[in-house]
């Protein structure tokens, strides 16, 4: 059986290698366990990753800059938030930026390895107690895109669909941004699921209708 490859960032180090022990115990492989974002996002892009476990109340780079910079450089990464944070703010900020998960560090070890498969698998993972939130963020939500539907996309995002609504192709993107045509596919997978659209053209009218342009 394959084990999951998971990197570990958080800045409290008993709670880190307290939890690489239980994961590494349960049968996933913690391939890496740093204290920053900085690392984090450094290992991203050298890793071949499954998950990443990202805490949320870091110093120097706090969780959600390094979440939105994990999916910028690797937007099909699955990451969830573990976290003591109780934060309506922070919660739904997590999952604007791209967070597949919330998690609450007081959870059971056996829970977690159950919601890193899930997750794995493409579902979205909350905390029990923090379920509500989600249904109450999800109307504020509706309300929020009416007024801005980008405010979700990552800048590289944002850019890729500038280009979208000039009707360039995924190859001719990837010329003028110095990136490959599949990254640049990727890219359109992630903009189309975060305004909850399935064709790129559609995200081009929006665009247009929007009047986004180059600054």
């Amino acid at each position: 059986m394959v084990k999951q490859r998971v990197l570990l960032i958080d800045d409290h180090t008993l709670f880190r290698a307290g939890l690489q022990d239980l994961l590494t115990c349960r049968g996933i492989d913690v391939v890496a366990s740093v204290s920053s974002g900085a690392e984090g996002i450094h290992l991203v892009t050298e890793l071949v990753l499954d998950i990443v476990l990202l805490d949320v109340r870091m110093p120097e780079m706090n969780g959600m800059c390094a979440l939105r910079r994990i999916k910028s450089i690797k937007p099909e990464l699955p990451v969830v938030m573990l976290t003591t944070s109780c934060e309506k703010e922070d919660f739904l900020e997590a999952f604007r930026s791209g967070a597949q998960g919330y998690l609450l560090k007081d959870m059971e070890p056996d829970d977690l390895v159950i919601a890193i498969n899930d997750v794995i698998q493409g579902k979205t993972i909350v905390a029990p107690d923090l379920r509500p939130m989600l249904v109450t963020g999800i109307k504020d939500g509706k309300a929020a895109q009416r007024r801005n539907p980008f405010e979700c996309l990552t800048p590289r995002e944002h850019e890729i669909l500038l280009h979208l609504a000039e009707g360039q192709s995924n190859k001719a993107i990837a010329r003028s941004l110095g990136i490959s045509d599949g990254t640049v596919k990727l890219h359109v997978k992630s903009i189309l699921r975060k305004l909850g659209i399935n064709s790129r053209i559609t995200a081009a009218v929006m665009a247009t209708e929007y009047g986004l342009k180059h600054g």
